[in-house]
């Protein structure tokens, strides 16, 4: 399993990018904008170690962030996304978001911190019981 980022939800892209870069000194290592999604996605990292990241979340859509809804997830890259999600299954962890895609899920902590599942690679070819699961919860 590799550390891949932590996502955090920010309301002013650019008073973001100015605090994360030009002030804590983190750099853009990718950006993802979604027109159908209306998001766009900012990964930064350091100089000394840019593949752990943070990932800032822009949602084109204003939205208040109460509650700690401001701080999103976890994420880590997985060798088999299946083997690991039937693993937490059979260990009484509920996954919040199958894999339905095999590619991406995500499960809960005991203090109830999202951990985003990526599947390393290529998608896995679709298999049940993950691609007619319902998702359970929020994530």
């Amino acid at each position: 399993m590799k550390y891949l980022h932590t996502m955090v939800r920010v309301k002013d892209l650019d008073a973001s990018l100015d605090f994360y870069c030009n002030k804590l000194g983190l750099e853009e290592v990718d950006r993802y904008e979604n027109e159908g999604g209306r998001f766009t996605l900012v990964f930064l990292g350091a100089r000394e170690n840019p593949d752990s990241q943070v990932e800032l979340t822009y949602n084109w859509d204003p939205e208040d962030y109460d509650g700690g809804r401001n701080f999103g997830h976890l994420a880590y890259e997985v060798d088999d996304i299946y083997a690991l999600c039937q693993k937490l299954m059979d260990n009484g962890v509920t996954i919040n978001r199958p894999p339905r895609d095999g590619h991406m899920a995500f499960v809960r902590s005991p203090d109830g911190i999202s951990i985003e599942l990526l599947q390393k690679g290529d998608s896995l070819p679709k298999q049940e019981p993950w691609a007619s699961m319902e998702n359970t919860g929020s994530w």
